[in-house]
């Protein structure tokens, strides 16, 4: 699929002097601004003009700050990545047992993808373009090395004191965990109407969460 880049207009201009400026805050509400676009008209469909009114600012401030509609897509998969790791890396999985580490990680998963929804729109939308962007993006392949090496971390010892199987692929795991996690949210409109159930009710979640937690240790287990 071949996407034209959408380009200012006009010459970016940096901030105005005289106001005070917070670049980091800036950047940070514009690429919430963009992700709130992207999810509701997807890559094709989402303008800098929707962006820019939704941040009640101008075009060539987003322009400033991003370059084009595309980097700013890039910078928006970028901290939904981002935002996952940086939390995985605070759940001190290599303190933990073997198997309550994976419990724990499991869990996460499961409740991230359900209350970052709009991480998982955005996973699809970037799907529907074959990942082309997520190729430009050295930083998201580096920062997603890291939950492979925690996992690696995870079945070593757990191998070493007998408890899971030896010979388990990392990213093996990986797929399983997030596969589950990840098709009950993106799919939840068509899964529950074809089968008249609801991915939201709190009970089929928590009975769920429990099914995806034993799944993966029974599939670990020596």
């Amino acid at each position: 699929m071949t996407i034209t880049a959408e380009r200012p207009e006009m010459p970016a201009e940096a901030p105005r002097k005289g106001r005070k400026n917070n670049p980091e805050k800036t950047r940070e509400d514009i690429l919430k601004a963009a992700i709130a676009e992207f999810v509701q008209q997807g890559l094709s469909g989402a303008r800098v003009d929707s962006i820019a009114e939704r941040m009640q600012t101008s075009k060539r401030m987003i322009y400033y700050y991003f370059g084009s509609k595309e980097q700013l897509y890039v910078e928006v998969l970028e901290k939904l990545y981002g935002d996952i790791r940086s939390t995985e890396g605070k759940l001190h999985l290599a303190e933990l047992d073997p198997r309550e580490a994976i419990h724990r990680l499991v869990e996460f998963t499961f409740d991230h993808h359900e209350k970052h929804v709009d991480f998982v729109r955005i996973v699809s939308i970037e799907n529907i373009h074959h990942g082309e962007y997520v190729k430009q993006s050295a930083a998201i392949r580096s920062m997603s090395n890291t939950i492979l090496d925690a996992l690696g971390d995870i079945l070593r010892r757990g191998e070493a004191e007998g408890v899971f199987r030896p010979g388990v692929n990392p990213l093996d795991v990986h797929l399983l965990i997030s596969s589950f996690c990840f098709y009950r949210v993106s799919n939840r409109s068509t899964f529950g109407e074809i089968f008249q159930i609801d991915l939201a009710d709190e009970q089929v979640k928590q009975r769920h969460k429990v099914m995806i937690c034993e799944s993966v240790l029974r599939y670990l287990q020596a």
